[in-house]
């Protein structure tokens, strides 16, 4: 993207009810993840959004944060998870300046780092690399360019470049996104407004390797 959108079209999508993001469930990407042994030590849920993957993580048993730059999101998320009888823990924080005090061994995006315009996903990567322990992995799942237009998309090329120096791409694949149609999208994608749809997407293993290592 151009230009990464505002605080308020997040807070308002929220507020409304209109986020086409929040399906009311976990990713089917981000559970192939995590039964397939993704997360481990302490995890952070940047982008968290309505805390879907914080209250799945949780109820797991994993020591998971969830965060996220809209105040709106986390009232959400909270009582999402208070509806679900599960005790996450969420806070509002910058994505772009996550600091060091705390850092995780795995760190999930879903959905946040396509959103990003070229200057702030350089940001938001140096903070990814601040909060990450050595030797931890981030998992990306972000909308690919081979999909329709239903949110911002990136390349494959995107993540490769973005994730250079001081980090190693162990894996990038394709997958899908799910999402909720809203008015705008109904004639793009043929579909009536609520339904479900899974978008190409791309699913990126990414580990800050170990001081020892030298990249880290």
């Amino acid at each position: 993207m151009d230009t990464t959108p505002t605080l308020s079209l997040f807070d308002d999508a929220y507020k409304s009810g209109t986020a086409p993001w929040v399906i009311g469930a976990p990713q089917p990407a981000v559970i192939d993840l995590e039964r397939a042994g993704g997360f481990s030590g302490r995890v952070l849920d940047v982008g968290c959004g309505a805390g879907e993957h914080t209250i799945l993580l949780t109820r797991l048993g994993y020591d998971v944060l969830g965060v996220d730059y809209s105040p709106a999101a986390i009232e959400h998320a909270r009582a999402n998870a208070a509806a679900q009888q599960v005790d996450a823990r969420f806070a509002v924080a910058d994505a772009t300046d996550l600091g060091s005090d705390t850092r995780y061994d795995t760190i999930l995006d879903s959905a946040l780092f396509h959103i990003f315009s070229p200057t702030d996903r350089a940001r938001y990567v140096a903070s990814l690399h601040d909060a990450c322990l050595p030797g931890g992995l981030v998992h990306i799942l972000a909308l690919s360019d081979r999909g329709r237009g239903f949110g911002p998309q990136v390349s494959e090329a995107d993540i490769r470049g973005a994730f250079g120096e001081g980090w190693v791409l162990e894996d990038l694949a394709a997958t899908t996104y799910r999402g909720v149609i809203g008015e705008a999208h109904t004639q793009a994608f043929g579909l009536p407004a609520g339904s479900l749809v899974d978008e190409p997407a791309w699913v990126a293993r990414i580990r800050r390797p170990s001081l020892s290592s030298r990249g880290g």
